[in-house]
């Protein structure tokens, strides 16, 4: 464990999470999230990116592939009511530079504004957008964390019982893959989640689904079918109260014929990828994740290193 986690564990456990915990609503949530990860980016690296509209939702390029060339592309967590491409620039700048590929941040509709189904209906929408501009399914690789990453495997899901084209590959950090809030580290790690205060969950879930099913395989991926899906990377800290989801997650896939890789690490936060700048351990997970993205899908033909 790096000193700089040690540090973080502190802060996280004794003020983010506090903090997080006593929002009264998801606005105040989202605006308290901001003002964090404008700590968290040590400036404002999402300048550097470049404005698009896919499938008619606006997004952020890291820079554009190269025609022909491939790119991730990165749904961000929040719970789905909070976070944004800005928000999550830091984390998209480190992995588009380790995997010498361009990242995609779709700003997808977020709740109480927009509850279930619109996160998903913008992912839909940003997948055909993509193919309907050119791009090679296969030469997408597909991801997100927390309800981002749930979000990308509910979109998988998608794709493999409508038997369309597929990504490459997709990843996920520590993905929300189940409303129903069913997995029993929700309540074995309660105790240990550094960063999620676990009694806000069903109020967050009850939020967001706005009286839908929660156990839709549109925004629960767990319990969804996934016919010949590409290789799957999941990452997931054994403390964190989802650490369940992920596991579940892993089998499920791999019942499904999926070649599925689960890395769980120890005692971290909470998408602890989100830190690159200030974590040793994010850099390792990301890059790991850039590893496996560049062993699935074809090399670019000209990006820098």
């Amino acid at each position: 464990m790096s000193w700089q986690l040690k540090i973080m564990r502190v802060f996280l456990r004794g003020v983010a999470r506090r903090a997080l915990g006593r929002q009264p609503d998801s606005l105040a949530a989202r605006a308290w999230f901001e003002r964090g990860a404008a700590l968290n980016a040590r400036g404002r690296p999402y300048l550097e990116f470049t404005e698009d509209q896919i499938g008619g939702v606006p997004a952020l390029w890291t820079q554009k592939p190269a025609p022909g060339a491939p790119f991730i592309l990165y749904f961000h967590g929040g719970g789905y009511v909070m976070g944004n491409p800005r928000t999550h620039a830091p984390i998209a700048k480190y992995l588009a530079r380790k995997a010498r590929m361009p990242v995609l941040l779709p700003d997808y509709r977020l709740a109480p504004e927009h509850p279930f189904p619109a996160a998903f209906d913008d992912a839909r929408a940003v997948w055909k957008g993509l193919l309907a501009q050119g791009h090679g399914a296969e030469q997408i690789a597909l991801g997100g964390d927390s309800a981002g990453g749930g979000l990308a495997l509910a979109l998988l899901a998608h794709l493999c019982r409508e038997n369309q084209p597929r990504p490459g590959c997709a990843y996920a950090f520590s993905p929300f893959a189940d409303l129903t809030l069913s997995g029993a580290s929700i309540r074995e790690n309660a105790k240990t989640e550094i960063l999620l205060p676990p009694h806000r969950l069903e109020e967050l879930r009850n939020r967001v689904l706005n009286g839908a099913d929660p156990a839709d395989p549109r925004i629960s991926p767990l319990f969804a079918d996934f016919p010949a899906a590409p290789p799957v990377l999941i990452q997931v800290a054994r403390t964190e109260i989802l650490r369940d989801d992920s596991r579940r997650m892993a089998a499920h896939l791999r019942d499904q014929g999926a070649e599925v890789t689960l890395q769980e690490w120890g005692n971290l936060p909470h998408v602890w990828q989100f830190f690159p700048g200030w974590l040793p351990e994010a850099r390792k997970a990301l890059s790991d994740t850039a590893q496996f993205i560049r062993q699935q899908l074809p090399a670019s033909p000209s990006t820098d290193s």
